[in-house]
């Protein structure tokens, strides 16, 4: 490895983030002044950029950012959120719960960690506080379970990083060692990603608990209305329909991810227009201007990322960390450790997707080369830059809560922070019980 280069590859992008350029920029810029230092063509730059965002499953991306986009104006989202209050019933933090509920329930629709704090939050923070419960609390819950909507299939990070790992291919000397490896597939890392999920939220349905019976905040009723269920259910039954056409089509092998996308914003614009009849002209053309405004930001992040994973790999970055890694401890566990503790502190200050195209040309050769399982290994790496959407100072879903909400940012945080904990012990448990993972696609033939 020419350590120059390395400088001038971390040099100048750490140089221009300090400066406060974008991500985008500091990629692209510091992956490009290596190239020339390298002597050679940047055309090899623009072309190694271009071929990244011709991926066929990268066209899943806008499509499923469109199909969120769309539920909530078509009333979809709204059902689902009534439909996890009547389940919620006499539970204590009954409304706190609904909203982990409705954020499992809408993160298998949007695959956005953001999304489903926003559609979500508009309904639940506002009812919470009715409720009695503190605003701040509110909107901290909120925050902590829309990260779900990136754990809870289908999930926009878990498409970038199969997309970003699907070229890396295990090192020899760990196949002599291991032998052949599972493949990487993004409908695996779909399924693979359910259990995990329902960790997460079994996590955060504990610490609610726990944090409401301290705080006296009751259920929503005395006992369960099975007549309320009843009603919810037959009021929602074309949003439960959604995530179960979109995941039993990808499951049943009847479509891949990408068309999975198009049919579920084919199925929602039928049932927005023609059966919940919500869905209007002007909501519509929204939805699409945030399609074309979160898809254009990670596109552009793409384009520059990849270069920069390549360039890693080809200086040899990903064995080097390997080696030392490998010669300071052999214990799984404490790997494990190490790799989770700089995860989160990367999802601090990265955005997710950015840091899953950086770090997975390093990250996934040093996993092969413990053994690890590529799916296993990044349900793990989604889990735990997920937590980063409910931590300072990035904290995406702080914002967004906070907004609806009107508590402030450090109120939101400090009220986050046991719900943060409770990811992290559910995120090791993960890492350390590999077939939390593993189990569900193995059931599944996969």
């Amino acid at each position: 490895m020419d350590t120059t280069i390395i400088y001038v590859l971390f040099g100048v992008f750490f140089l221009l983030l300090v400066l406060g350029a974008p991500i985008t920029v500091s990629l692209g810029v510091a992956a490009l002044a290596t190239y020339l230092s390298l002597g050679e063509d940047p055309m090899a730059f623009v072309q190694i950029a271009f071929t990244s965002v011709g991926a066929f499953p990268l066209m899943a991306l806008p499509a499923f950012i469109l199909a969120g986009a769309l539920m909530e104006a078509a009333g979809i989202s709204r059902r689902l959120v009534d439909i996890a209050e009547a389940f919620a019933g006499p539970v204590t933090g009954g409304l706190a719960a609904a909203t982990v509920f409705a954020c499992m329930f809408f993160g298998a629709i949007s695959g956005s960690g953001p999304a489903t704090t926003a559609a979500v939050g508009m309904l639940m923070i506002p009812a919470m506080a009715k409720r009695g419960y503190d605003k701040g609390y509110g909107s901290a819950i909120t925050a902590s379970s829309g990260g779900l909507g990136v754990v809870i299939p289908p999930s926009i990070p878990m498409v970038i990083f199969g997309i970003s790992g699907m070229g890396l291919q295990p090192p020899a000397e760990a196949v002599a060692e291991f032998g052949s490896f599972q493949t990487l597939s993004i409908p695996k890392l779909f399924i693979a990603g359910v259990v995990p999920g329902i960790v997460i939220a079994s996590c955060l349905l504990t610490m609610n608990y726990i944090i409401s019976k301290r705080r006296g905040y009751r259920g929503l009723s005395d006992v369960w209305s099975m007549s309320d269920i009843g009603a919810s259910l037959r009021r929602g039954v074309w949003s439960i329909l959604a995530p179960i056409i979109i995941l039993g089509g990808i499951y049943s092998g009847l479509f891949t991810p990408t068309e999975s996308a198009i049919v579920a914003i084919a199925y929602t614009l039928v049932v927005g227009i023609f059966l919940h009849k919500e869905l209007k002209w002007k909501p519509t053309l929204k939805t699409l201007e945030t399609t074309t405004w979160i898809t254009g930001r990670v596109l552009l992040i793409l384009f520059t990322a990849t270069v920069f994973g390549r360039l890693l790999v080809e200086q040899r970055v990903p064995a080097i960390i390997a080696e030392s890694m490998l010669s300071f401890t052999d214990n799984i566990y404490l790997i494990w450790a190490m790799v989770i503790g700089f995860l989160l502190f990367v999802g601090m200050f990265m955005e997710t997707l950015a840091a899953i195209m950086i770090l997975t040309p390093v990250l996934l050769p040093i996993m092969y080369m413990l053994g690890m399982d590529p799916v296993h290994v990044g349900i793990v790496v989604v889990c735990a830059l997920a937590i980063g959407f409910q931590t300072p100072p990035l904290g995406e879903n702080l914002f967004v809560a906070s907004g609806i909400g009107g508590s402030s940012i450090e109120e939101i945080s400090v009220k986050a922070l046991p719900f943060a904990g409770a990811s992290v012990f559910a995120l090791f448990m993960i890492a350390y019980f590999p077939e939390i993972s593993l189990w569900l696609p193995r059931v599944l033939g996969y």
